[in-house]
């Protein structure tokens, strides 16, 4: 076998075992399609009857011709004898056979377009279900952008290829084999000569797939790569607007999605140009069955209603002929989209719990890390050898230069990432024997830039705990002191924050962030720069929120300026990814003092605060 042929026969392969994935996702609504496909087979015996009135005028109403066989037994001998009431039985089947069809066809669309529906929330379902479980490197890397598009853009795919795609192709080859057999019944030498068109177009059908398939591809990464430039541009509409890069952006917008226009373009005139292949190769067909029926005709081997019979079916002959060669082609671009959707579901998430994960109700609060090193390039590490002990209710502050890796040692307290050397313990065990659910549950976070959702305020606080009452979103939101300013508002908890939160001030988010992890009442807090963007009035009220927050909590504060972390027992000085001694005095601008070994006692007798 040549290489081209092993490669094509690899891709068929390929393209097979897509179709049978997707058909596996949609076995739960295997009745829905098995129903579809029955009521989609009326089509079948309905186009074989549509030209039968035309037959009865001419040839049994104009010619004194005698019914077809198999309507003779249906016809009573007063209307088959009488050429009036035969012509009325003709209009009549007409009308019934036309009401029939819209029928079939209302009841087909319907319940199609039910199931694809439910089919593709599913699937969308499925695909943001699997990228929240993802792990944080991943999403790193691929962006949340290429994420939507794949389940907005992509997911429908399902619909197109086990609804839309293969019910269609097989009642079409169920259509093509009943009218080939009534053809070739009439007139053997037409029924050959009309099916000797079908390997040309499966050739062309061939000859199509690997190009449009190639061409999608292209589409779809071009169009997700135009849409996360957008995404980004109005994402950051505040630093667009301060700089004046408002034209420069759009040019990018417009030189981005030029490109995804001039690929879809293109996708177009292939698709076009195979399409006319398709059309000129059938129309071939037509015109030779015509010549040689006509000549039949004139010999008297076929009558003239047999002959009006005959092209009529070959119509619907090349019809589906025709679909399967088009519904092979266009099937390409759906075809990649569902392999974008199984890029995703198929990629592992970094992070999982172990078979024999240990469920955690609520920790302690003891943390320990030993000799622990992560890079997010494992050739580059950002934590090197890292261990310190941690008893319940300590205090922890947590300082060093950007880029030290303090984010980067609560990522992994939390597990978001796993350390490439070393361990990470909570109450004596090692995290990753926990469930990751349980674990993460121990943790109540605040963050620099406190994210808030497009929801009321209320909502917002209740995300640490959506079974939450009203009443202890309110005691969460005292806690916090945000309470007082909520109740100014005119719609009170139910006011809209706006998108990430936007009409409320940094200070405001803060606190509400604050008053979700009141709420959530985890036995460990970490709180990232809580104070690092607001002023001097807001951060005194925010400390002493966060006091309160902190007490009887094992608690982990990263801040930049030293005078924050004042209120914590200890501190943990990092410099480039490793623990260094800590100033004496503890002033903002202290210098931290050399690299001190890997447990430094200063960190391992640490005790908490009284």
């Amino acid at each position: 076998m040549s290489k081209k042929s092993s490669r094509v026969n690899h891709s068929l392969r390929g393209d097979f075992d897509i179709y049978i994935r997707v058909l596996m996702h949609a076995k739960r609504y295997l009745p829905h399609i098995i129903v579809i496909f029955l009521i989609s087979l009326l089509a079948s015996p309905l186009a074989l009857l549509s030209p039968v009135p035309l037959k009865i005028a001419v040839d049994s109403v104009i010619s004194d011709q005698p019914l077809p066989g198999f309507l003779q037994p249906l016809v009573p001998g007063s209307v088959a004898t009488s050429s009036t009431e035969l012509l009325v039985f003709a209009a009549a089947m007409v009308v019934t056979l036309a009401l029939l069809n819209q029928i079939q066809s209302l009841s087909s669309s319907m319940l199609r377009r039910y199931t694809g529906e439910k089919l593709v929330m599913e699937i969308r379902a499925k695909l943001f279900r699997h990228a929240q479980r993802l792990s944080l490197s991943h999403h790193d890397s691929t962006g949340a952008t290429d994420f939507t598009y794949r389940i907005q853009y992509d997911a429908p795919a399902f619909e197109n290829i086990s609804v839309d795609g293969v019910i269609p192709f097989f009642t079409s080859l169920v259509t093509l084999v009943s009218m080939l057999y009534v053809t070739l019944r009439l007139d053997l030498e037409l029924g050959l000569y009309a099916i000797a068109i079908g390997p040309l177009l499966i050739l062309v059908a061939q000859l199509s797939r690997r190009t449009l398939r190639t061409q999608s591809r292209d589409v779809k990464n071009l169009e997700s790569s135009a849409l996360s430039m957008a995404q980004e541009a109005l994402s950051a509409i505040r630093v667009v607007k301060a700089f004046g890069q408002e034209d420069y952006e759009e040019d990018r917008f417009v030189s981005r999605y030029s490109q995804s226009m001039r690929s879809r373009l293109k996708l177009l005139v292939v698709s076009n140009f195979f399409s006319v292949l398709t059309t000129l190769v059938t129309s071939a067909g037509t015109a030779g069955v015509l010549f040689i029926g006509a000549s039949h005709v004139r010999s008297g081997a076929l009558t003239l209603g047999e002959f009006f019979l005959i092209m009529s079916y070959l119509s619907q002959l090349y019809g589906p002929l025709r679909n399967i060669s088009k519904k092979a082609a266009g099937m390409q671009s759906s075809l990649a989209s569902a392999e974008r959707v199984f890029a995703v579901l198929d990629e592992a998430p970094d992070v999982v719990d172990r078979p024999d994960a240990r469920p955690l109700d609520r920790a302690t609060g003891t943390v320990s890390f030993r000799d622990v090193t992560f890079g997010y390039v494992r050739e580059r590490p950002v934590l090197k050898g890292i261990s310190f002990h941690v008893p319940p209710g300590a205090r922890v502050g947590i300082s060093g230069a950007t880029g030290a890796g303090k984010t980067t040692l609560m990522s992994l307290l939390m597990r978001f990432y796993d350390p490439d050397e070393g361990e990470i313990r909570v109450d004596g065990t090692d995290i990753r024997e926990y469930r990751l659910a349980d674990l993460r549950n121990q943790f109540a976070v605040v963050l620099q830039d406190p994210l808030l959702f497009s929801a009321s305020i209320g909502e917002n606080i209740a995300y640490a705990r959506p079974e939450a009452t009203e009443e202890e979103v309110v005691d969460a939101a005292k806690a916090a002191s945000i309470h007082d300013f909520i109740m100014t508002l005119p719609e009170g908890y139910d006011t809209l924050v706006g998108e990430r939160g936007q009409l409320l001030s940094g200070g405001e988010r803060q606190r509400i962030s604050l008053a979700r992890a009141f709420l959530k009442d985890a036995p460990m807090l970490i709180l990232d720069e809580p104070t690092s963007s607001v002023d001097v009035k807001t951060e005194a009220a925010i400390m002493e929120a966060m006091e309160r927050l902190m007490e009887g909590r094992t608690s982990f504060m990263i801040a930049h300026r030293l005078s924050t972390l004042d209120v914590c027992d200890v501190r943990l000085f990092l410099e480039d990814g490793t623990l260094v001694e800590p100033a004496t005095d503890g002033r903002d601008g202290a210098q931290p003092a050399k690299s001190v070994g890997s447990v430094p006692k200063w960190i391992s007798s640490l005790r908490r605060r009284s």
